[in-house]
């Protein structure tokens, strides 16, 4: 399902919509967030979140029951971040989703936490790593929309 918040915007698809809700609520908390982030080959996280102190927070956006049951893949994301949220709207039947991981009702505009996770820090190493990826991949994509056709991708 697509959907358009703003007719001026570009058409949006409803995870990209929960998404962006999610990246507005984080930055309200002083958090910066980067959509559609590769922590590790083979993996891509809906929003990876860097908090004021270091903090690494994932949230996964899910639009649908199906979109939840067809992802089998979330469990491999735990070790790279201090808390994990699922975001979902209003209609969304809360109950599927896991009570030990953290919960967001999120729109296009905003998002709240109603549940907020156990912290489970991630290994210095990895931290680091993690933290100079964001960086990195946080720099190119500013860089690409200053300039694009300098032929840098997201990464």
């Amino acid at each position: 399902m697509e959907l358009r918040v703003d007719p001026t915007e570009p058409v949006l698809a409803a995870g990209q919509i929960l998404a962006r809700g999610v990246s507005r609520h984080l930055a309200h908390l002083g958090f910066a967030t980067l959509e559609e982030f590769v922590p590790d080959r083979g993996m891509r996280v809906d929003v990876m979140a860097l908090g004021p102190k270091g903090e690494l927070w994932i949230v996964e956006c899910k639009s649908s029951r199906a979109d939840f049951m067809s992802d089998s893949k979330w469990q491999g994301y735990l070790p790279f971040c201090d808390r994990y949220f699922w975001a979902v709207d209003q209609q969304f039947d809360t109950d599927l989703l896991p009570a030990d991981s953290g919960l967001m009702i999120a729109d296009g505009y905003d998002a709240e936490i109603i549940r907020m996770p156990r912290e489970d820090k991630v290994a210095p190493a990895r931290r680091k790593k993690l933290i100079q990826k964001f960086a990195f991949c946080a720099a190119r994509r500013l860089q690409s929309l200053r300039d694009p056709q300098a032929g840098v991708h997201w990464g």
